[in-house]
């Protein structure tokens, strides 16, 4: 009698999927269903209630299973939770998992969830792999365009995964279409703020090579503005970007003629950190090697805020500055304030002082 009832409830429910597939239903309903007939102990109404039913459809009316169509993404990973990525560390990351958090942090309405995506993207942008994968994904756009997002916060984490995309030659042809959008962004924020230091570590990498460089030209007052009033931390990572510049002899003229602020000149003393200092003194040394003509010399000396006029003329108060770091307690400050080379390039320039001294008392005089 009780088998009798089970064939009984079977021939239903066959009928009952005869008619869902009519209405154009998947196989997933029927391999669903079947696969559960053979187990008697299986109490259907609960595994009914656990489905989820879309209201108005025809499986609402006539069953209690979800319809899944042939569009349904059937990957059992798809429906990872956002957590189980975000626990995993950046070197096991897979390519499926950075595509997902691409996807996540285009989607996402909750500003947390989208720090926490920038943030596992910019730990998994340190390693090559990734960094190659971002960049075919498209993900290096997607992540810059959270540049301009209102929350601070998510500005840094932006310009921290950018830095960390840079260091791959590949990705700066990319990237360098945002480095004004940087300056920008250095410009408007509050001194020593962490944007402005995240965004300077940008420029940072993509001026290392010449391919870039000629970007940042039109910002060489800004930073040495910023040189000025800034603290250590900021002012080292200015100077990166500054002694970097100024290793390319098709900026120097661009550099030597910007305005500078008077008060440069007061960082070269003992009392500024020697980090500050030493790469203070490497930013000289690449300036004493531009060899201006006597009519751009002068041209220049014409212009008192140049930072010719603060670091290079024979004017410049430098000239007695430097000589009291001679006696400096870092060794690396001595050793670079005495290198042949600084200070024969510092011999050159008085003696082209001197020279063009005499020859307009000469001029005076005739």
């Amino acid at each position: 009698m009780g088998d009798d009832s089970v064939v009984s409830r079977l021939g239903s429910m066959k009928a009952l999927l005869g008619i869902v597939a009519g209405a154009g239903a998947s196989y997933g309903i029927y391999k669903l269903v079947f696969g559960r007939a053979g187990d008697a102990g299986v109490n259907r109404k609960k595994s009914a209630k656990s489905v989820t039913i879309q209201p108005g459809s025809l499986m609402a009316k006539v069953s209690g299973f979800k319809v899944v169509s042939e569009s349904d993404n059937l990957d059992p990973t798809a429906d990872a939770k956002s957590s189980d990525v975000f626990s995993k560390s950046a070197a096991s990351l897979e390519p499926r998992h950075l595509s997902m958090l691409l996807s996540l942090l285009q989607s996402s309405p909750n500003p947390e969830e989208r720090r926490k995506v920038l943030v596992t993207l910019g730990n998994a942008a340190a390693f090559t792999v990734n960094q190659d994968l971002l960049r075919e994904f498209g993900g290096l756009h997607i992540i810059a365009g959270f540049l301009s997002d209102p929350s601070p916060e998510l500005r840094v984490q932006t310009l921290n995964a950018l830095n960390n995309l840079s260091m791959n030659i590949r990705n700066q042809e990319q990237l360098k279409i945002y480095v004004s959008s940087v300056m920008q962004m250095i410009e408007m924020s509050p001194v020593n703020s962490d944007l402005q230091l995240a965004a300077l570590r940008l420029l940072t990498n993509l001026s290392v090579t010449d391919n870039h460089q000629h970007l940042m030209k039109k910002s060489i007052t800004l930073l040495l503005s910023l040189l000025v009033v800034s603290n250590e931390v900021l002012q080292i990572q200015v100077l990166k970007v500054l002694v970097n510049l100024s290793s390319n002899p098709d900026l120097m003229d661009d550099i030597v003629q910007a305005q500078a602020p008077a008060s440069l000149i007061l960082l070269f003393d003992g009392c500024t950190s020697t980090s500050v200092l030493l790469r203070l003194l490497f930013f000289v040394g690449n300036l004493r090697s531009w060899r201006p003509s006597a009519q751009v010399a002068e041209a220049l000396r014409r212009r008192q805020d140049s930072l010719y006029c603060v670091l290079l003329d024979g004017s410049s108060q430098l000239h007695r500055k430097l000589p009291l770091l001679l006696s400096h307690p870092d060794e690396e400050v001595k050793s670079q304030n005495e290198s042949p080379t600084f200070l024969m390039d510092m011999s050159m320039l008085l003696l082209q002082n001197t020279m063009t001294a005499v020859g307009k008392m000469k001029h005076m005089i005739v």
